[in-house]
C-alpha cells in the first residue's frame, strides 16, 4: 500500500511514490514521467491511499492536482490491478 500524506509540491509527491512504489531510477520526476513510471514499471496490485487532498490541492493549484489525479485514474483504470482511496 502507499499513503500519501501533506502533500505540499511535486517534489514531496515524487519522492514519496519513488520511495513507497520504487519508482525506477530512470523516472524523470515530472508528470508524463510519471504516468509512464506508473503504468509500466510499477509492480501490482497495489493500494495508493492519498489523505488531505483539500491541502495538496491548495499547495499544488487546481491545475496541478487536477492533472495529477487523472493520471492516476487513468492508470488505475488501464491496468486494473490499482486501487485508488483518495479522500477529497
Amino acid at each position: 500500500m502507499c499513503e500519501l500524506h501533506h502533500i505540499r509540491s511535486l517534489d514531496q509527491l515524487f519522492d514519496e511514490l519513488s520511495r513507497q512504489l520504487k519508482l525506477p531510477g530512470h523516472f524523470g520526476r515530472n508528470l508524463d514521467a510519471l504516468y509512464d513510471s506508473l503504468a509500466n514499471d510499477v509492480a501490482g496490485p497495489f493500494e495508493l491511499v492519498w489523505r488531505d487532498t483539500a491541502e495538496a490541492q491548495k499547495a499544488l493549484g487546481a491545475d496541478t492536482y487536477a492533472t495529477i489525479l487523472e493520471i492516476l485514474e487513468t492508470v488505475a483504470e488501464e491496468r486494473g490491478d490499482i486501487t485508488l482511496d483518495i479522500h477529497h
